[in-house]
């Protein structure tokens, strides 16, 4: 068995706060995700760039937010869910191994919400996993048509015998994810829902991971107050085993 780390964490753009008393949190981020120790971090909310924000803060990276959340080492993969007046943002992937390949499908349900997937493939060991990062609309009418297209893109686009993740925010702390990527053979983990938002008082899960090819060991949030300062999400971060090829 090989012992896969893996986290999911909305960042909000890395920035909190509104108006003249927003604050920039991306440094601490890229602190706060070197900690994780995580051998995959999906990210939701990363901006690739910001025109009035970088005028705004004197310490705005001069880089793409994922390449610079990336510790040494990592490969960044990013791309634009939604395309805005000042920038763009969208779904990121961070991996320790290599990434075989990439690609991107929107998941815009309405004009209001801009949202997409990322799949990417990265090599583990001996065998190729697939990682598809989410955030999934505010309207649960929407939230039921786009986990149907994840089930349908999963079907279409990966093996069924591969080893498949699926990490991202939901926006959902119902029953309706899990039952929805059962039917690709997708599960997460046998224990209590573990509440992710908001970050200073969490009461709800909305952040999830699901794995098929790789069994669930157990998940859990970091704890301390620096958590609930960066973002309005805690990272999720769940322990998988993998089998070996052949075994």
């Amino acid at each position: 068995m090989t012992r896969v780390r893996v986290a999911t964490y909305n960042i909000h753009k890395g920035v909190q706060g509104f108006g003249p008393r927003r604050r920039l949190e991306i440094h601490n981020l890229g602190h706060a995700i070197e900690q994780l120790d995580a051998d995959i971090v999906c990210l939701q909310e990363v901006r690739s760039v910001h025109r009035l924000e970088a005028k705004y803060f004197q310490h705005w990276p001069d880089m793409p937010q994922a390449d610079y959340l990336a510790p040494e080492g990592y490969e960044a993969v990013y791309r634009t869910n939604a395309t805005t007046r000042h920038g763009e943002h969208g779904n990121a992937m961070l991996s320790r191994w290599p990434v075989v390949r990439h690609q991107h499908e929107d998941m815009s349900d309405h004009r209001f919400e801009q949202r997409g997937l990322l799949h990417t493939e990265v090599q583990v060991e001996d065998q190729s996993v697939h990682v598809i990062v989410v955030h999934l609309g505010l309207i649960r009418a929407s939230r039921v048509r786009q986990l149907a297209q994840l089930v349908s893109y999963i079907q279409r686009e990966i093996p069924a015998t591969a080893a498949v993740l699926v990490a991202g925010d939901f926006n959902d702390w119902s029953a309706l994810v899990g039952s929805s990527l059962a039917h690709v053979g997708l599960r997460s983990f046998d224990q209590n829902k573990v509440a992710t938002f908001p970050s200073r008082l969490p009461v709800v899960q909305l952040d999830h991971i699901y794995a098929r090819g790789l069994t669930p060991l157990s998940c859990h949030v970091p704890r301390g107050p620096i958590w609930g300062r960066m973002s309005d999400h805690l990272p999720l971060i769940g322990e998988f085993d993998m089998p070996h090829a052949g075994s």
